[in-house]
């Protein structure tokens, strides 16, 4: 059929131009008359030259002209209308092409007035006749009607002037006024037609009351019975007018009168009601006689007989005073169209009717009134079917969204905040395929790879996962270009998640934990009840942590804050850790892991040679209420020196705090309590005792000779030793670089400080001496160049900026002061000659 197609419907032409050639163009509609000249067609253009625009269900476009339209070729009794589109991919119409499509249909015999009731304007035509008498005389000079009329042409007949009847005047308008103010005026030969648009000035809204409608019916038809009808109020556009026209030497005038309705439907039990006045005063001003001739009714402008209104379960009433059509919502004929109200997704359902009354009165004779109604219901709002389901094999999650009604198109999806056009989603991992159906409906399914970073994944209970995909769907109508969106949350629970596992081991110091991580805590943080063990907190209290993404491992020193303490024996003490991973928005808590170990009692206490005591008590389980900072020895003066949330640290002579002794052969024993009193009372609620063995020194009787003794000298003996060198951020050395931060970067003359640490054996007898320290500028200890830090044990005095030594302290780390050295070194860099060596 080509990208255009026509259909002859009585007096009216319907040309329509295909979806699938012109959709997706920016098109311009011309009206091309006998001289071949163009005329862009607007809606004013259309409402005054009879001309209607339409969209179908089927997004094509419908041209409908009236026989009598502007630039249309009228001979006899066939009417011909050219038009022409330009189509073009651009807004500007830039490269478009150009297409004709001319057609002729046959208007049948003229009513003499016809009355037709567009989408856009009303139109009256009405026989031009002359009376006889007047068609013998003649006219001596045409120039005589120009001297005294200047507005009439020469012409033998032709419309002079149009006068408005208003409630409160009348207006006139010479033709050229009344085409400037947007009517259409328009004659033959045989007829004088008249086309408003239903904007225009002069159109007035007049409600008519069926009631009064009835009353006039009952005079009309000579009946002594008024039907009992409620007084329903049907507004109509009507317009009261009256036309001039020359005929030779004669001024003749035309009622031009029309009206048309503008309400009229009401919309109850899935039902529409379409109700049409019979009696219309301004068409039935005048008249004393009124028979009905026909009523007939259809879809569409095609007429149905009374077998295919059934068939639709369509009811059309003749009835005394109004002819009333009953349409169930839904029904065959009409179709639904997708509407948005306030951003909300419904539908309307719209049937184009049209409606053809013709009577017989004594005023005009035959009138046949046509009237084209397009109703459509009140928006109703739809939901939206949303279906899932996860096909794990392929890794993919299919969901359907729909159905749609044809005239919605999806345009975008925003995908995390980002708005993605539908060709460019695959490049986010969805695949998009649209399902059509047998009635023009259709559906969208998204096909999402599990992979897809909008597809969340969550823990829900044992061994189940969530699946949750978060995308919006943008719509648009057309051809109304309204827009909608569709949120889309599709949800899938699948047994395939993997919880963390956790193992748990202690050394001689310190417990560790190493947590393997699942599928499902990838979010999941790590606390030690409420508190967030971040790395930074983790350096704080000197604990490490270690997170390469698939294990996590947390190390703690035996005495530290976190640890708990139980079971505390004489062989043994029970310390345990405890770490809780919790969801990172929620705060919910996922899993629970501990490790506990059994250290010996001697990690708490020191018995020093010189009579010096460091013991440490520690809080038990149970003991939360314990202020370790209230307790105390045997004589209560002595006091903690080192005072954290679960341990007390006491550092004093054996021959203090109310120390007791105790002599046997070989040894003498020390032994002291720690304990904890209650305000007021002296029964101690906590008692840690502690005991400290000593040689005893035997004496004898020996001969005495003075004679050169040699110098003192040290036997060298041979063993293992484990030796550390720490670089600390700051003089307190509390904060050691950790692995990840070296390289440590500098500026020169920045201080750095060192510690080096007998780490083994744990011998309070040792003492670490250090001899020579150097510095190279690489990683091999012995390459050149060399620079000495340390000789024999003392500072470089060749250096501009000699090494300091700092002192080492008894602390909760540092349980053996002698193993330790700590040195101050100021950043240098190595040169030769003027130049840098390496930065």
């Amino acid at each position: 059929t080509g990208p255009m197609s026509s259909e002859c419907l009585g007096d009216l032409l319907r040309i329509t131009l295909s979806a699938e050639y012109f959709e997706d163009k920016y098109l311009s509609l011309f009206i091309v008359d006998q001289s071949g000249t163009a005329w862009e067609l607007d809606e004013a253009m259309a409402a005054q030259c009879g001309y209607a625009v339409t969209y179908t269900t089927c997004r094509s476009i419908q041209l409908r002209a009236s026989a009598l339209s502007c630039h249309s070729h009228l001979e006899k009794d066939v009417f011909t209308v050219t038009i022409q589109v330009k189509a073009s991919h651009m807004p500007d119409m830039s490269n478009a092409t150009t297409h004709l499509k001319s057609a002729s249909c046959h208007h049948g015999l003229w009513s003499p007035r016809e009355i037709k009731c567009e989408n856009n304007y009303m139109e009256v035509s009405v026989r031009r006749e002359v009376p006889q008498t007047i068609k013998d005389f003649a006219q001596d000079e045409t120039e005589d009607w120009t001297l005294v009329f200047p507005q009439v042409k020469a012409e033998e007949a032709s419309i002079w002037q149009i006068v408005f009847h208003q409630p409160e005047e009348k207006r006139a308008l010479l033709v050229s006024n009344a085409w400037s103010a947007g009517y259409g005026l328009n004659y033959s030969d045989s007829r004088v037609l008249l086309r408003v648009p239903y904007t225009a000035a002069q159109v007035q809204l007049v409600e008519v009351g069926v009631l009064l409608l009835a009353q006039q019916a009952a005079r009309l038809c000579r009946s002594n019975q008024i039907p009992s009808l409620q007084d329903q109020g049907i507004t109509f556009s009507v317009l009261r007018s009256s036309m001039f026209y020359k005929y030779q030497w004669v001024i003749l005038m035309v009622d031009t009168a029309v009206a048309c309705p503008v309400d009229g439907v009401d919309y109850m039990n899935k039902t529409i009601t379409w109700t049409v006045p019979k009696y219309i005063p301004p068409l039935s001003a005048g008249m004393t006689s009124f028979k009905d001739v026909l009523v007939e009714a259809g879809v569409d402008l095609h007429k149905l007989s009374a077998k295919e209104m059934a068939a639709r379960k369509y009811v059309l009433l003749n009835e005394l005073t109004a002819i009333r059509m009953k349409i169930p919502i839904g029904a065959g004929g009409g179709y639904y169209k997708t509407s948005v109200s306030n951003g909300q997704l419904g539908v309307k359902y719209t049937i184009n009717l049209f409606l053809e009354h013709q009577w017989e009165d004594n005023k005009w004779g035959l009138t046949k009134h046509t009237i084209i109604k397009e109703i459509e219901t009140p928006f109703e709002q739809a939901e939206v079917a949303i279906t899932s389901n996860l096909n794990l094999s392929a890794g993919l999650m299919n969901v359907t969204v729909g159905t749609f009604l044809p005239d919605a198109e999806l345009v975008n999806l925003t995908i995390e905040g980002a708005v993605v056009a539908v060709p460019e989603a695959v490049q986010h991992g969805y695949l998009i395929h649209r399902t059509s159906y047998a009635n023009g409906s259709k559906a969208y399914v998204l096909q999402v790879s599990l992979d897809a970073p909008s597809i969340k994944k969550e823990y829900m209970r044992e061994d189940m996962r969530a699946y949750t995909l978060n995308v919006t769907l943008t719509f648009i109508t057309y051809p109304s270009s309204e827009t909608f969106v569709v949120p889309v949350t599709a949800l899938s629970a699948v047994k395939d998640a993997v919880l963390p596992s956790a193992t748990g081991f202690c050394d001689g110091r310190n417990l560790h934990l190493i947590i393997t991580r699942g599928n499902v805590d990838q979010n999941w943080l790590p606390f030690i009840s409420d508190w967030h063990l971040t790395r930074e907190a983790a350096q704080k209290y000197n604990y490490i942590l270690r997170d390469n993404g698939t294990h996590l491992e947390i190390s703690v020193p035996f005495l530290s804050p976190h640890v708990s303490y139980e079971g505390f024996h004489t062989s043994a003490i029970k310390a345990s850790f405890y770490l809780t991973l919790k969801d990172d928005i929620t705060l919910a808590m996922r899993r629970d892991f501990s490790v506990s170990c059994l250290f010996s009692p001697s990690e708490l206490i020191q018995c020093l040679p010189n009579g010096t005591v460091i013991i440490t008590a520690i809080k038990l389980e149970g003991g939360e209420d314990l202020d370790t900072a209230l307790l105390v020895l045997r004589d209560r003066q002595c006091k903690p020196s080192l005072v954290t949330e679960r341990t007390a640290t006491f550092k004093f002579n054996v021959n203090t705090c109310g120390t007791s002794k105790k002599f046997n052969s070989t040894t003498v024993t020390y032994e002291n309590e720690v304990l904890y009193f209650r305000p007021g009372n002296d029964i101690p609620i906590y008692q840690l005792k502690f005991l400290c063995f000593y040689a005893i020194e035997q004496t004898a009787d020996v001969p005495y000779e003075s004679k050169k003794n040699p110098p003192p000298s040290i036997n060298p003996g041979s063993g293992c030793l484990a030796l550390s060198l720490k670089l600390f951020k700051e003089k307190s050395y509390s904060k050691p670089y950790q692995e990840s931060e070296y390289p440590v970067v500098k500026y020169l003359r920045e201080a750095l400080y060192f510690e080096v640490e007998l780490l083994l054996p744990k011998d309070a007898r040792l003492d670490l001496n250090l001899d020579d320290c150097w510095a190279t500028n690489s990683q091999i200890q012995d390459s050149l160049p060399q620079w000495p830090i340390l000789t024999h044990g003392c500072e470089n005095n060749k250096d501009s900026y000699r090494t300091i030594f700092h002192k080492v302290n008894y602390s909760l780390r540092v349980k053996f002061p002698q193993h330790l050295k700590r040195f101050e070194v100021r950043m240098f860099t190595f040169v030769q000659d003027t130049s840098l060596l390496q930065e």
